[in-house]
């Protein structure tokens, strides 16, 4: 009887054990993948040009240096029709490898952005200027999804 209990007792817990390693072991056809910042923006009617122009120029130059310093992967501008009066009409990309990788460098951006802008009070003053063409509606971070399993 109390070897009957033993060999259950341990049947048990060697069944427990492989269901958990094949549990651990469980293989997805996808992993995560780089973290995005999206900004999304409505250039104001008649001020495409002068934002596209901001854009091409300091918005570049800074996404440029950031990606020099290993801060970001890339970057990219889409353009889109709106389709009401409150919707943007153009999304400002920054890659990421991972959130820890942006937060960790946060310190090392500000830095940047003062070397490529100009202190706060500089940085101050763009912002104020681009508000004449351009809104933020939105800023949010998504994390890509890669369609094949982590290597």
């Amino acid at each position: 009887m109390k070897r009957n209990r033993i060999f259950v007792g341990l049947t048990i817990a060697i069944m427990l054990t492989l269901s958990i390693v094949a549990v651990a072991q469980v293989a997805r056809p996808y992993r995560n993948g780089s973290v995005w910042n999206v900004a999304f923006i409505k250039m104001k009617p008649g001020m495409e040009t002068a934002y596209l122009n901001y854009i091409a120029t300091d918005w570049k130059r800074q996404q440029d240096a950031s990606k020099k310093e290993g801060l970001i992967l890339s970057y990219k501008v889409l353009t889109t029709e709106a389709h009401g009066s409150g919707d943007f009409n153009i999304m400002l990309m920054t890659e990421y490898k991972n959130l820890a990788t942006m937060e960790a460098n946060e310190d090392k951006a500000d830095n940047l952005a003062q070397q490529i802008v100009g202190n706060d009070a500089k940085q101050m003053q763009g912002y104020k200027e681009r508000l004449e063409i351009r809104e933020v509606l939105q800023d949010r971070l998504a994390r890509e999804i890669v369609l094949e399993p982590r290597r």
